[in-house]
This record gives structure tokens, C-alpha cells and sequence, in this order.
């Protein structure tokens, strides 16, 4: 398999149990992440995090504090992982040529990030895709910093660090507000 992170990923939300449970609750209806807690007896900080990780793999989604099942997602996610050689991530041709090929270099085919590059200039060609995900004048809490880049990687404090230290956007000192620059 060309994409071992995002097999990676399935595998991990596939073969833990407490995942499980959870997909199974959500195919009988939404709830709020208190409520999956409670009626599967986990502890509440054990839920959110499992949640949070289905919702990276993509077979939930969260609307209004409420976690909902993506049957087609589940369905697509299992056999994507089966189905021979995946096409790379496809970026605008309006990028050059640099930029370009980092991009498929360092995004999976769904344009979430495989691999955080190391080099400061490859890693500004990622933060500089990722920056295109905020709305210009737009003020940003920080869980909704966190969900917007979690759709990208689980590495969400190391890419809001780099976002921030990069100019690309910024925050109040307390954390309470960001915005793109």
C-alpha cells in the first residue's frame, strides 16, 4: 500500500474497541460527545479524543457540538484501503513548479498532509496551503483553529505554533482569538 499513514489511520480507528462502540452508537443516532461518554461508560476526556480521531479518518463529523456518522465515508474509507494504487494529490496549476511538487510530495490524495516536512522552506509551501483553509477578517476561536486543521493532520498545536511564527496568521496573547494575516 502506497499510503501507509492513512492506512495507518484506518487500522488504528478500526481495531480499537471503544472506537467501535462509538461508530456503532452513532449509526443509531447523533449525540453530543458528553452523551457518547456516558452511554458507552467512557471517561469523558477518552471519548473526545476518540472522537476527534474518527473525525480526522473521516468517518464523522461534528456539527454544533454534535457527532454524526458518515455511513458513506465508512464505506469509502474501507475500500479505498483495499482498492490497488491511489492517485496523488492533484494542486492548482497555478502554483510553480516548486510548490507544485512539494504539495504532492507531502499531501495525500484526500489533500490532507502525510508527512510535516522539516525543511523551513518545503514547510512554507505547506503552511501556505493550509492558511488557504481560514477566511480573510475572519476571527477564529481556538477550537475552531483546531478542528479546521485537523481536517489536515492530528499535529494540530505544532501547525498552529508554525502558522503563527510563520506571519501567516496570529493570535491574542491569551490564545482567545486568531485571524489570517
Amino acid at each position: 500500500m502506497e499510503n501507509k499513514p492513512e492506512m495507518l489511520d484506518f487500522v488504528k480507528a478500526m481495531s480499537d474497541v471503544d472506537r467501535l462502540r462509538i461508530i456503532g452508537l452513532l449509526t443509531k443516532k447523533s449525540a453530543p460527545a458528553k452523551q457518547v461518554a456516558d452511554e458507552l461508560r467512557l471517561p469523558f476526556r477518552d471519548a473526545f479524543d476518540h472522537l476527534s480521531f474518527l473525525a480526522h479518518v473521516g468517518v464523522i463529523r461534528e456539527t454544533e457540538e454534535t457527532y454524526q456518522l458518515v455511513s458513506e465515508a465508512v464505506d469509502a474509507l474501507a475500500r479505498n484501503q483495499f482498492a490497488g494504487r491511489k492517485e496523488a494529490y492533484v494542486p492548482a496549476p497555478d502554483l510553480d513548479a516548486k510548490a507544485r511538487k512539494v504539495l504532492v510530495a507531502f499531501l495525500n490524495p484526500d489533500g490532507s498532509i502525510r508527512q510535516i516536512p522539516s525543511q523551513p522552506e518545503k514547510l512554507k509551501v505547506i503552511l501556505n496551503y493550509l492558511v488557504a483553509a481560514f477566511t480573510p477578517g475572519v476571527d477564529y476561536t481556538e477550537k475552531e483553529v483546531n478542528t479546521i486543521l485537523r481536517r489536515f493532520n492530528v499535529d494540530v498545536s505544532g501547525l498552529r505554533r508554525d502558522l503563527i511564527d510563520s506571519g501567516l496568521m496570529a493570535r491574542e496573547s491569551n490564545g482567545s482569538r486568531y485571524w489570517r494575516l
